[in-house]
């Protein structure tokens, strides 16, 4: 592949590289107070993304992966225990080395739910559960829409502007779950039609996230939010997020393993369990945080974590993919 196909291929991660620049060039353009409202545009865009999310599952699929429950709670419990039990242990230190607001952001990172489309998509690679991974993910979704914020709430104390706890879950059911549930009602109608647009339609939640990025970014630089902000702590924390990261595809596989799951739970469970969301998580924070200058850092953890875990679970798909064909001849005989 030449390099111009590497950088077409790479576009999401080069650009949220690029809206970084930008926000720290031009902070006033993209300022919630600034002349585009990105505020207001990004929280429009938010709901259609979960609308065209909504639209997007496939409840016969969903159906389909009801029956494995021993990867649910394998998979549920790794998202929503392990990962949390995580910030538990590091917090201490984290509120030590780090300013608040960046270890506050890997809290946020560490109790955000799965992903779905990467999620899926690892799984196909792996030859894994499909349903499994499909029902896991979009669960993993629906729960931390009132996790998520109680969790922060919890270990933090952080909501965003004294905002009430009970409140804020309305707010994000609202915003997120909302379209989700209308997205599916309308499935019937409205799927087969976007399915011929899916090359539009499924990069418009990059764009949302892109738009985010750049308006929590040139909020936190307008504010000076990044002026004590050092290279080493940055360093820091990309060699954290890519610890985390191995500890727990080491421990799911081990413990994976000692449960006896087959090949195809295996892969779903792993790359179910491991993910951390962007696509849900970056709209997520703008509800949960509001129009906090300290949005910028907070979302950094999850803007380190993401490309890493997508990285890492392609290899250890393909990895996975290479070993099918032995995995299916020991199931024949």
């Amino acid at each position: 592949m030449n390099i111009v196909g590497k950088l077409k291929k790479e576009w999401f991660l080069i650009s949220m590289v690029i809206m970084i620049i930008l926000a720290v060039l031009i902070p006033h353009v993209g300022a919630s107070s600034g002349p585009l409202h990105l505020n207001l545009v990004t929280e429009y865009g938010i709901g259609l993304v979960f609308f065209l999310h909504g639209i997007g599952l496939s409840p016969t699929a969903i159906r389909q992966g009801l029956g494995s429950w021993p990867l649910h709670i394998f998979t549920q419990v790794a998202t929503f225990v392990l990962y949390p039990l995580i910030w538990i242990l590091l917090s201490p230190w984290l509120t030590h080395v780090m300013p608040l607001p960046l270890a506050y952001g890997f809290c946020y990172l560490l109790v955000l739910p799965s992903t779905i489309s990467s999620s899926v998509a690892m799984t196909a690679i792996a030859g894994g559960n499909i349903p499994g991974a499909i029902f896991n993910a979009s669960l993993s979704s629906i729960l931390g829409i009132f996790l998520t914020p109680l969790m922060v709430q919890f270990f933090t104390g952080f909501t965003g502007g004294d905002m009430d706890i009970s409140h804020m879950i309305l707010n994000i059911a609202y915003m997120l779950l909302l379209p989700m549930v209308l997205g599916q009602l309308a499935r019937p109608i409205l799927h087969n039609w976007l399915s011929r647009y899916k090359k539009i339609t499924g990069k418009l939640d990059k764009w949302v996230i892109l738009l985010i990025v750049f308006n929590a970014f040139s909020d936190s630089v307008l504010r000076g939010i990044w002026h004590d902000f050092a290279i080493s702590t940055l360093i820091l924390s990309i060699v954290l997020c890519a610890i985390i990261l191995s500890v727990v595809i080491s421990l799911l596989y081990v413990v994976a393993r000692m449960l006896h799951f087959n090949h195809e739970d295996l892969a779903a469970g792993l790359f179910c369990g491991t993910k951390k969301t962007l696509a849900a998580g970056i709209p997520m924070a703008k509800v949960i945080f509001g129009a906090s200058p300290m949005l910028g850092m907070l979302l950094l953890p999850i803007m380190l974590y993401h490309p890493m875990q997508i990285f890492v679970c392609a290899i250890i798909a393909n990895k996975m993919a290479a070993k099918l064909p032995e995995h299916l001849a020991q199931q024949a005989n």
